[in-house]
């Protein structure tokens, strides 16, 4: 009969280089020392070893799930094995980590934590370089409103364009066309900070109005004051 610790034949342990360690289901016995039961194991004939007496009890565990700890480990270690255990709903052994020597899992660990460091440097001068390109597209933004609305206070302006043009928002500031600074995507954002500001309309949704009513209800006044922004000398 097949046991948990001996790989079908139809569906045997994944593929690997060097020893192959199984984690048993079941509570066995090393078959020389008979010390167990045994965290790990490695078949030998068909009998159970324990790592000891299978000359790998001076390696370590490492679980799987940091790729790249697991690659630069086993590659730093002289002698390495897969760690295997069967899943009965399944029917197939999976790979649940490596054995490496301990050294060389310190010297994985040390490169490692040294990419993590590089990248958060990485991460670092990224979001500057962001932040510096949104300062200078919100004031482009800010300035074609200027432009379009020579009427429109400065101070609003600037708070249109700081509202729009969030990254990561999905508001027409970060469209393309807002990307773009298209005048039909500048007048939109306009008109809605207008609309939203100076006008009734969320109370008017507050209040259950259906939002196309509530448009229709503030039309004229959103359309009045774009009228003026337009054609008035700047605030």
């Amino acid at each position: 009969m097949m046991t948990a610790a001996t790989p079908p034949p139809h569906d045997g342990p994944p593929p690997h280089d060097g020893p192959l360690v199984v984690q048993p289901l079941k509570r066995r016995h090393c078959a020389e020392c008979r010390c167990g039961p045994l965290p790990f194991l490695v078949m030998e004939e068909g009998a159970p070893r324990c790592l000891d007496c299978a000359d790998l009890g001076h390696l370590v565990f490492l679980p799987r799930g940091v790729t790249a700890l697991t690659r630069r480990a086993r590659a730093e270690s002289g002698l390495s094995a897969v760690v295997v255990r069967f899943h009965r709903r399944r029917g197939r052994y999976e790979r649940q980590g490596v054995l490496v020597e301990e050294a060389a899992l310190a010297r994985a660990e040390e490169r490692c934590l040294a990419d993590a460091k590089a990248r958060r440097r990485r991460r670092e001068r990224d979001a500057r370089r962001r932040a510096a390109e949104d300062v200078r597209f919100t004031a482009a933004f800010a300035a074609e409103i200027r432009r379009l609305f020579p009427g429109c206070p400065a101070t609003r302006a600037e708070a249109v364009a700081a509202h729009a043009s969030v990254r990561g928002s999905g508001r027409v500031g970060r469209s393309a066309a807002g990307r773009a600074l298209s005048e039909a995507a500048v007048a939109s954002a306009v008109r809605a900070a207008v609309r939203h500001v100076d006008t009734p309309y969320d109370r008017l949704l507050m209040e259950g109005v259906p939002r196309h009513e509530a448009r229709r209800r503030v039309r004229a006044a959103v359309d009045a004051t774009l009228r003026e922004w337009r054609t008035a000398n700047g605030a």
